[in-house]
């Protein structure tokens, strides 16, 4: 039998190494000791972003980040283990520890980031809020929205947007408040409201979930930034650069021309440097970060680039189509960028 000291000594390890929370340990040392990534995902969930298919795996590019972070870490990007929360319950369970990440459609705020515990580590989506009505209503822009019903969605920057926008331009409205995006959606097509309002993503995400998707119509007007990104806690700089820098890397991959199917040969052939870099064949950014040098090069293997993630889950050969517009690389008239990796 061993002594009580040698005990109590294991199972003081064993907190450290599975609890999560516990103090000492870092988040990348809790993930790593756990096997897997825990990722914060949309419920009840949001095609293109973070939604199950028929089969029941995540899919989206909400996902794929939570996916290339399991990949640069493990260099398995299936490790990672979603968490379907609504957006009440999302910043709670990722500043308690149930989630390693939150990858979850959400804006970045002043408030959010200095008030509750968290940090942003990048932005993946370049949205702006928008309105969503029957085209029978023959309404062609949100001015003609004053003294409409309007479904929204609870503890949400849209929430907030909404109320702004009405105020700013002196309008009447009611609102029709929800607790996720699945109730709003079934109320607004049950013409329990006017209109529908969210990200425009998400618009063209719940349009298509409309018994008659044709009867309904986006109106052109875009009346918020909203900065879509991936969440950590605050207080953890490590878990947040290796979040902040893999997502960086799916980007500086479609820049430079490095994709899912090249990589290989890029790593062997590519003369440029920054490649180089990136590919981990050069220099040793990884050890910075306390992953293996070829941590981007598993992240690009297994997920894609920014264009390969963009296109597979909301561009214009899926369901959404949805343009590249501000989310195109910033050399080609978009303002996506990632910083030098050097």
């Amino acid at each position: 039998m061993k002594p009580l000291a040698q005990l109590l000594r294991g199972a003081a390890a064993s907190l450290i190494l599975w609890g999560g929370l516990a103090q000492g340990a870092s988040t990348l040392e809790t993930v790593q000791a756990k096997g897997f990534v825990r990722c914060g995902v949309h419920h009840p969930g949001l095609p293109g972003f973070s939604n199950p298919d028929d089969k029941g795996h995540w899919v989206g590019i909400d996902v794929d980040v939570c996916r290339a972070l399991a990949a640069a870490i493990f260099a398995d990007a299936a490790k990672v283990k979603f968490r379907a929360l609504s957006a009440k319950e999302r910043f709670t369970a990722l500043q308690s520890g149930e989630i390693d990440v939150l990858s979850r459609n959400t804006t970045w705020t002043f408030v959010r980031d200095t008030a509750l515990g968290l940090d942003f580590a990048g932005v993946i989506f370049y949205d702006g809020q928008g309105f969503m009505v029957r085209k029978s209503l023959n309404i062609k822009g949100a001015v003609e929205l004053n003294g409409a019903s309007v479904c929204v969605i609870t503890g949400t920057t849209t929430e907030l947007n909404l109320s702004d926008y009405f105020r700013a331009n002196k309008m009447r409205y009611r609102p029709v408040v929800f607790g996720n995006a699945d109730e709003a959606v079934a109320a607004y097509d049950a013409g329990r409201c006017d209109v529908f309002t969210t990200d425009r993503s998400g618009l063209a995400a719940e349009r298509i979930k409309l018994a008659r998707s044709d009867d309904h119509v986006i109106l052109p007007e875009i009346i918020s930034k909203e900065p879509l990104g991936p969440v950590v806690r605050h207080g953890d700089n490590q878990w947040g650069d290796i979040v902040r820098w893999t997502l960086n890397a799916l980007i500086a991959a479609e820049e430079k021309g490095v994709t899912s199917r090249n990589v290989d040969a890029m790593r062997v052939s590519s003369p440029d440097p920054q490649v180089k870099r990136l590919l981990g064949i050069e220099g040793d950014l990884g050890s910075k970060l306390k992953l293996a040098k070829g941590w981007a090069y598993q992240a690009i293997k297994q997920v894609g680039n920014y264009g390969e993630v963009y296109a597979r889950n909301v561009g214009l050969d899926t369901p959404l189509k949805i343009e590249r517009g501000l989310n195109q690389l910033w050399n080609k008239g978009g303002i996506l960028f990632a910083p030098p990796f050097r």
